[in-house]
């Protein structure tokens, strides 16, 4: 039999809907800090106490984040991803608003701890991600897509955000007059913000298919809108001649009975059998914390503390006054004791930074898929994550060198090592932990529990990295935070070493309906000397037309050919004969050796049950 073999495609369309319904939470989310410290000013508090309560505000959103990520998990398991998506949308665009008109700093700070509550969209399309592509072989690529959202989000939120912030006072001429503006000078951005979320909000009502098994084949008004509004658009098609109609209702048989057979005789399952099957009930935790999961688990929670605290304090480093006359400064004794940073403003960090950005953004999208398609994602993690220590232990050492110029070299050049490895460890963390599962019903609570975790590492690694920074530089030793980054980094370089890179839940066989297209018959007569009668009018008709389940009428049925036919159809190299087959229709019949039992009342209309031992797919 000639064999073809059909490429799988990403569902470009679904994670196009997905990313732009991801695109508004880091406009949201990064647009607060270039006019953070402003606002706080703007509540009367007092200049040196400015950074505390910033450092207090960007720390409340990751730990109400941490303390909600688990039930947005587990909710988006029990009542599917796509509300509790949009839901989470609507909660986080509101909150923002909310924050943009705070009046004094009690509630500002409230308003960011609910925006981060509000934040679990993070963990749950990184379930939708991984339930549109179960195939590891497009992993790479579609678990790119929301990184490189982040990325470009990020890159243009704090751009708009400083822009807009305080418009009356930067642009009289234009904002002036406007009394809403003067009197909430910082709701602009979120204003702004909030119509990437309407729009967002919009797009995937319409167009955003649900993913979770138990919930996907439920009634979805908002796409039927979508539908419809997208017909002017789309050329009409014509309605299938009655044959055509008959024919896709006996090929779902056909289809049915193959998958029966397949699972009661446990021949072409998938690779992954220790998978369970899917149940509406929510998961238990003890289903959700495997070992790999555990490892992952902690290999995400350090990369998380450790990366962010490196680009929280970079900047501060680079700002900080460098440190002139080493050679007679009796507090200096190289090459460890020494303090300084580089002096620049915040314009030339603004410009490096920006340029980092965009470098992440081309390696995220044009080196990650291809490099560990090839290499492996768990190989490609273990190289990765040696970079983050070499890179932290090296980037104090750049104050020393003699002009800004070579200093800023210097550091845009660890820059791009510690964006290679930020660009590969995250997706590569996730894909492991996405299949690390056990199945697909717990991804939800998964992905939560690992939103959760991080955030607390997003917390506590900036705070790690201030006090130590405050301890190094008082003591002479500036190293002192770079070198405790270090340290953690180490820690989750050396976890990868412990973990396995499961088979995911794409399984390495194709669907029964790709089967049918990519393996069809050449021998026309190969397949009729195999052909099985039944009297029956629309599985007669049906078999005339049909050459890869020819049924005629008049002949007797044959239990021994039909066997033999749906072994051909099924694809399998062997199908155990049938014990026990009773007529007429209508009659229940006892098929294979793993209990299957399958009752025919009419074209269509097929049941089966399996006994001790057998699946059951609906």
């Amino acid at each position: 039999m000639a064999k073809t073999h059909k490429a799988r495609k990403l569902p470009v369309q679904q994670l196009t809907v997905l990313a732009l319904c991801r695109f508004a939470e880091p406009i949201a989310f990064s647009s607060v800090f270039p006019y953070l410290p402003e606002m706080i000013e703007s509540f009367n508090v007092p200049k040196n106490e400015v950074s505390k309560w910033a450092g207090i505000t960007s720390a409340i959103f990751s730990l109400s984040q941490a303390a909600t990520g688990i039930a947005w998990g587990r909710a988006s398991d029990r009542f599917g991803r796509k509300p509790v998506i949009l839901c989470a949308m609507f909660c986080i665009m509101c909150t923002s608003l909310l924050f943009g008109f705070s009046r004094s700093l009690s509630m500002a700070i409230v308003a960011r701890a609910l925006t981060g509550a509000s934040n679990g969209n993070v963990g749950i399309m990184r379930t939708a991600v991984a339930e549109l592509v179960p195939w590891k072989e497009l992993q790479p690529r579609a678990f790119s897509v929301m990184p490189l959202i982040w990325t470009i989000g990020s890159i243009f939120g704090p751009g708009f955000g400083g822009a807009l912030a305080n418009p009356a006072a930067k642009h009289p001429n234009e904002f002036g007059k406007s009394r809403l503006l003067r009197a909430y000078p910082f709701a602009l951005p979120n204003i702004v913000a909030a119509g990437f979320f309407v729009f967002g909000l919009a797009v995937g009502f319409l167009f955003l298919k649900e993913t979770l098994e138990t919930k996907k084949d439920g009634r979805d008004y908002g796409r039927v809108i979508g539908k419809l509004l997208l017909r002017p658009f789309n050329p009409t098609k014509p309605k299938p001649a009655k044959w055509q109609h008959e024919e896709e209702q006996s090929s779902s048989l056909l289809s049915h009975s193959r998958k029966s057979s397949t699972a009661s005789t446990g021949y072409g399952t998938d690779a992954r059998e220790d998978r369970k099957p899917i149940s509406p009930t929510p998961p238990s935790y003890r289903e959700v914390f495997s070992y790999q999961s555990n490892l992952n688990l902690l290999t995400y929670s350090l990369l998380a503390l450790h990366s962010v605290a490196y680009d929280q304090l970079l900047p501060i480093f680079m700002h900080y006054p460098p440190q002139t006359d080493r050679s007679s400064n009796p507090d200096v004794n190289l090459p460890f004791k020494f303090i300084g940073g580089f002096g620049i403003d915040s314009d030339r960090i603004g410009l490096l930074f920006m340029i980092y950005g965009i470098v992440g953004m081309f390696i995220q999208f044009l080196v990650f898929p291809p490099v560990t398609r090839r290499y492996g994602v768990l190989p490609c993690l273990k190289v990765v994550t040696a970079m983050f220590p070499i890179a932290y232990v090296l980037t104090p050492f750049t104050a020393l060198l003699p002009t800004p110029l070579t200093q800023q070299i210097a550091i845009f050049a660890i820059l791009l090592i510690k964006c290679w490895a930020v660009i590969f460890a995250f997706p590569c963390t996730t894909i492991l932990l996405t299949n690390s599962a056990i199945s697909l019903r717990v991804l939800g609570t998964l992905n939560g529990v690992a939103t959760s975790i991080s955030a607390i590492g997003r917390a506590a690694g900036p705070a790690i990295a201030g006090w130590t920074f405050t301890i190094g530089v008082s003591k002479g030793y500036v190293i002192l935070p770079w070198w405790t980054l270090a340290g953690f980094a180490l820690l989750a370089a050396i976890t990868p070493w412990w973990l396995v890179e499961m088979e995911g839940f794409g399984g390495g066989d194709d669907s029964d309906d790709e089967a049918e297209e990519e393996m069809p018959y050449n021998d026309d007569e190969q397949v009729r000397s195999h052909s099985v009668d039944i009297g029956h009018p629309p599985l007669a008709e049906h078999g005339e037309e049909n050459d890869e389940f020819p049924i005629r009428e008049g002949a007797p049925l044959d239990p021994q050919s039909l066997s033999k036919t749906l072994s051909h159809s099924s694809g399998a190299k062997h199908f155990p004969p049938l014990r026990r087959m009773s007529s007429p229709l209508g009659q229940r019949n006892n098929v294979g050796p793993g209990g299957s039992e399958r009752l025919s009342n009419g074209l269509g209309q097929s049941r089966s049950g399996f006994g001790a031992g057998g699946s059951s797919y609906n």
